[in-house]
């Protein structure tokens, strides 16, 4: 596994996990070092949960206590009938955490992005062979990369996020600026290709800027509007938003809290340091009309429409699933994210396959979050996680405990399909 940063949203999971050492976007706020309130909130008068509910809430508030979070919000559907939806913790002190609080959704947006243009194929109106210049001209290296070359992550365009430390010094510096699509494309030397397109895999978030402008080119339509047309609406996530350009969230709000600038701010070892993150403007993330917030509701709907390709034919959704990656791609000197995909962490089209499991786990700002399905047992988990103080290192590095809390929720209902474990680092 190579050694990456943790900041990305959407990160693979190897990212967030072998390098210790966070770049997120962080918003200077309020501070609290409430300890985890492990009880459920707004819990009375309830019928007690059935026993395999009971033991999804066992497994949330053990990794709660482990992890030192502040919020946990998880949902859990079989066959599209709840098992689960609950809310602990606080989002700030003395407001518990609720199910229907809003928070950024990250990487969902892509495996959306990716939705939209296969809908697009579906509709003959483009091909994922077709060269990107056919829209972008003016983008070096177009003439050289396919459509379905950006949306595997496949084109050889470096990342403008991970392991550009011109960047990270500049988000770090100040996480309320405003980051326009030009701007992110500045940072992402567009002019070299790291390989020949097509013959290895790097994460990169510039493969989904890119697609999202090709997409209002070809459709002559925002990204907001299509968003709205062939997502929001056909899915009926209601509470799915774009906050037109902004770091608004609408009420009520998870908040999130982080250590991240620790080392960018220079602050000595043994100096507390704890953020409000809430507000931290996540326009460097992806391509505008993809920078959303939603609810743990709509996050569990959208992880089951994309698990089942409920918007697209049966051979664009077969095709968007395929582990056809798995075992491709190599490290390259210099690339932060390049990596051979394995049985862990393959990379669709827009979306993650853990194992048999399909998923997006976004990871940034102080706060994280998974979206997954099992197609076999037709089980969706979603869940967002917030964290407390302890949770940083002296680095200010986190994991995505999300993450963690999604793979012993999918190990206790589906144990012959367990998502598969976090390779171990070779130190050899």
């Amino acid at each position: 596994m190579v050694p990456l940063p943790v900041r990305a949203r959407g990160n693979p999971r190897w990212l967030d996990q072998s390098a210790r050492r966070v770049l997120g976007v962080v918003l200077a706020g309020g501070l609290s070092g409430a300890a985890p309130a492990l009880a459920m909130n707004a819990n009375e008068g309830r019928a007690a949960p059935s026993p395999q509910a009971a033991a999804i809430l066992r497994i949330v508030r053990q990794r709660m206590a482990a992890d030192h979070l502040r919020a946990v919000i998880v949902r859990v559907t079989i066959d599209g009938k709840e098992v689960v939806t609950e809310a602990m913790g606080e989002s700030i002190t003395g407001v518990p955490a609720t199910r229907d609080m809003h928070f950024r959704n990250g990487a969902v947006a892509i495996s959306y992005v990716a939705t939209l243009l296969l809908q697009l194929v579906d509709e003959n109106k483009v091909s994922l062979d077709d060269k990107l210049s056919r829209w972008l001209p003016d983008i070096p290296n177009a003439d050289r990369v396919t459509l379905g070359q950006l949306a595997w992550m496949t084109s050889g365009y470096r990342d403008y996020v991970i392991g550009n430390e011109a960047f990270d010094k500049v988000l770090l510096e100040n996480p309320f600026r405003q980051f326009e699509v030009q701007d992110l494309l500045a940072y992402a030397d567009l002019q070299t290709l790291l390989y020949e397109p097509g013959t290895s895999w790097n994460y990169a978030h510039t493969n989904y800027i890119l697609l999202g402008l090709a997409l209002e080119k070809i459709t002559g339509k925002t990204i907001p509007v299509l968003m709205q047309e062939r997502i929001f609406t056909p899915l009926k996530l209601r509470n799915t938003l774009d906050p037109g350009g902004t770091p608004a969230i609408a009420p009520p709000v998870l908040h999130a809290f982080s250590s991240e600038r620790r080392q960018s701010l220079g602050l000595k070892a043994g100096t507390r340091f704890y953020e409000e993150s809430t507000y931290w403007n996540p326009s460097w993330t992806l391509t505008r009309g993809a920078v959303q917030t939603t609810t743990i509701d709509d996050m569990a709907t959208s992880a089951e429409a994309i698990g089942t390709g409920r918007l697209l034919s049966p051979e664009s959704h077969r095709l968007q699933i395929a582990p056809k990656l798995r075992g491709f791609g190599r490290p390259i000197e210099g690339c932060a994210t390049c990596a051979t995909l394995s049985d862990f962490y393959t990379y669709g089209i827009g979306i993650v396959l853990s194992g048999p499991w399909l998923l997006q786990n976004p990871l940034f700002s102080g706060q994280a979050g998974v979206m997954a399905y099992l197609p076999s047992k037709k089980i969706a988990i979603a869940v967002a996680v917030t964290f407390n103080e302890e949770a940083f290192d002296p680095s200010g590095a986190y994991g995505n405990s999300a993450d963690d809390i999604f793979r012993e929720i999918g190990a206790y209902l589906a144990p012959g399909e367990a998502p598969p474990v976090k390779p171990q680092a070779n130190t050899h």
